[in-house]
């Protein structure tokens, strides 16, 4: 609901704490925002209290207008600059940022969303507070006020935020328990610097830019970035729910830089799960919580759309919003121009049933693939092996143009309730692993390759991986396929750097917690870290809707609702081989049985985009010799030998798969290095911190 309000003229307004806002201000009682999505960035002085050097801040915001082109704002205090670019969901007249508590000790920026700020709004007021908007990002310095670091426990939404507590002179960076909103810091000598996306860093003249290969390998490990390591050297990703204290130096002592871990996810001890012996007081249950979430995400003075796969995850969401809004909600999907691939049909149905409007339909086959890729490899900062993504970012522009801002969907649930097939596939390795001491599993693994001619690692790797992770797990599976391509393609550097990196053993996982975890449960763990974290929230989330200026909630990765999933008995997310048990009879009461009960189809797009014949002209460059060996990441020969002999292979068979996604990664890596790292790979634009998006060289 909109507020209007009168402002107090007596609000103090610090020296040199100024916004650039539309021109048109009303002069007469102003209207608040209640929902912001924007970008943040700063630079801090670790050892005094210098000024930041001329324009830098200015360039760290101007790099990342596309997460808050309405206006920006800035506050340059002594040893510190902060900046923040707003999306502000309607055109209204204030809310700008950073904001401040009465006192102006503490000042905020915030990129995200806090879902239950109008009850916290309304605590604070008790509470003596006062208050100069209706603003969500205006109850953070309240907060601190009250808990200080005991703030972030208390947050509930997506968000990033850095908060500057004047008279501590300490500033806080946070992020959201599950990762939703991006924020990346570096230290230079003396300085520290941050921003929502590393185009911000790098836009500061402060940052160089130079290859990591170890988070490289990150990538080829895990088909994602799951941090903190980043590609680029000297940048770090703050893991979800995360904050980190800087204190700067003064009188000779050191600077402190301390993170922690203010939330983990957790779980009950095997065998002292949720059994919950009558299901529908579970479905009642499951089904008021996430109607909760839903609504709080509703909450906008702007329409809120939704995505629409055809799932059964995306298909509840709507199902649930229209309930609450009525049918008005204008829904997105993807067509794919080859049947095995394309949900319109089924999106289709679910929007008949649900009676909302029929979809609005983007396409996406090799054309868009390859216009698209560019793009997403500048939006995502990293090498995107999913050719998926990219349809993702098309969908995106396809909101920003129809004049919306705001969209649900229907991620989390796959992770939270075990959505994805390899977990079936676990279970049936289990059943080979009845007889103790035998491990026949592994032994089958390797037979499965062996047959089908794929290279598999050492077992004392496997061992290295899985004593990181608390044994055998579904994960390791699925993203071996893609690490295999280290023995085909790496350089020898890459080899070095690959004996020397233990991408697995950098994921924080709580080994001695999990111990007691129900193996199911461990999974969950590493699918809401690697995959959830890493790549769905980034590379198909936040990093591509950003780029068109459109904002991304997600009812499943609501804080009730994981603490409930979490606590439940594993046989209610994987009931034998029927995954996602509770949410399919929650969903048999809102949308069609045939929707409800639908197996798992992983929205993808053909890998074929990148190696038609004739190959696409950036893609022969990129691959070229030269080109390759400009990079020093891959084996020019056997890069040249398989991309000469995969098509011989049988189509759909797993060695070809297995090349294919290979050969892609080698794709997206040369782009990445292109765009960032000065270009001269290809005939194709790069990125350049003078401006916000790929210039031509």
């Amino acid at each position: 609901m909109l507020m209007a309000v009168c402002v107090p003229t007596s609000f103090p307004v610090p020296s040199r704490f100024h916004q650039t806002a539309p021109a048109n201000r009303w002069s007469g009682p102003l209207i608040y925002s209640n929902e912001i999505m924007c970008g943040v960035a700063g630079i801090i002085d670790l050892v005094g209290q210098r000024p930041a050097p001329e324009g830098v801040v200015q360039r760290m915001a101007r790099a990342i207008t596309h997460r808050g082109p309405d206006e920006e704002g800035f506050l340059e205090q002594p040893g510190i600059s902060l900046a923040s670019r707003r999306l502000s969901i309607v055109d209204l007249a204030d809310g700008q940022q950073p904001m401040t508590n009465e006192d102006r000790s503490v000042f905020v920026v915030f990129n995200g969303e806090l879902f239950d700020y109008v009850e916290r709004r309304e605590e604070l007021v008790r509470q003596g507070h006062r208050f100069r908007t209706h603003c969500d990002t205006e109850i953070i310095p309240h907060l601190w006020e009250d808990h200080h670091e005991g703030m972030w426990e208390r947050l509930r939404g997506q968000f990033a935020i850095a908060l500057w507590d004047a008279r501590h002179r300490q500033l806080h960076l946070g992020r959201d328990r599950f990762g939703i909103a991006p924020l990346f810091w570096s230290r230079q000598g003396d300085w520290l610097l941050f921003a929502s996306e590393i185009k911000g860093l790098l836009a500061s003249g402060m940052v160089p830019p130079r290859p990591d290969r170890k988070g490289l390998d990150h990538v080829f490990t895990f088909s994602a970035v799951p941090g903190p390591r980043t590609c680029f050297e000297g940048v770090q990703l703050l893991p979800p729910g995360h904050c980190l204290r800087i204190a700067p130096g003064s009188s000779g002592t050191s600077p402190v830089i301390a993170e922690r871990a203010y939330w983990e996810m957790d779980f009950p001890a095997q065998g002292e799960e949720e059994w919950g012996n009558n299901p529908n007081a579970l479905v009642d249950e499951f089904e008021r919580l996430l109607l909760q979430a839903v609504e709080e995400r509703l909450r906008a003075d702007v329409p809120v759309g939704s995505y629409l796969s055809g799932g059964v995850d995306s298909s509840m969401i709507l199902a649930l919003a229209c309930r609450l809004k009525g049918p008005a909600i204008n829904t997105y999907t993807v067509r794919v121009d080859e049947p095995e691939f394309d949900e319109l049909s089924a999106a289709s149905l679910s929007a008949r049933h649900i009676g909302a409007k029929p979809p609005i339909v983007q396409d996406y086959g090799d054309r868009e693939a390859l216009e698209s890729y560019p793009r997403l490899i500048e939006a995502a900062e990293a090498p995107v092996i999913d050719t998926a993504c990219g349809a993702l970012l098309k969908l995106a522009e396809r909101v920003h143009a129809n004049g919306q801002k705001v969209v649900l969907t229907g991620e989390g649930a796959d992770e939270w309730l075990v959505g994805y097939p390899w977990y079936k596939a676990a279970r049936l390795m289990g059943f080979l692993d009845a007889v103790p001491g035998l491990n026949l599993s592994d032994w089958a693994r390797r037979g499965y390759l062996r047959l089908n001619k794929v290279p598999h690692f050492p077992p004392e790797w496997r061992e290295r991986v899985e004593s990181s992770v608390g044994g055998q797990n579904a994960w390791i599976d699925s993203y071996g396929l893609l690490a295999i391509s280290k023995l085909r393609f790496y350089s020898e550097q890459m080899r070095e750097v690959m004996n020397d990196s233990h991408p697995w053993g950098e994921l924080g996982f709580p080994l001695e917690k999990a111990k007691r975890w129900a193996p199911l449960n461990r999974g969950i763990w590493i699918a809401a870290r690697v995959l959830l974290a890493g790549h769905l929230l980034q590379a198909k989330g936040d990093r591509v809707a950003m780029h068109s200026s459109v904002e991304v909630r997600y009812p499943f990765l609501d804080e009730e609702v994981f603490d409930f999933t979490a606590k439940l008995h594993p046989r209610w997310k994987l009931r034998g081989f029927r995954d996602k048990y509770l949410l399919r009879l929650l969903a048999e009461r809102w949308i069609p049985k045939s929707i409800a009960r639908r197996g798992k189809v992983i929205f993808r797009a053909p890998l074929d985009s990148f190696h038609m014949d004739p190959e696409p002209r950036f893609v022969a460059q990129l691959l070229s010799e030269d080109s390759l060996r400009r990079t020093g990441y891959f084996d020019v020969s056997e890069v040249t030998r398989w991309r000469k002999g995969f098509r011989e292979m049988r189509a759909g068979s797993l060695p070809r798969l297995s090349v294919e996604m290979g050969l892609t990664a080698v794709v997206a890596t040369q782009l990445w290095h292109h765009q960032f790292m000065g270009g001269g790979l290809a005939d194709m634009p790069e990125w350049s911190a003078s401006e916000t998006s790929l210039q031509t060289t």
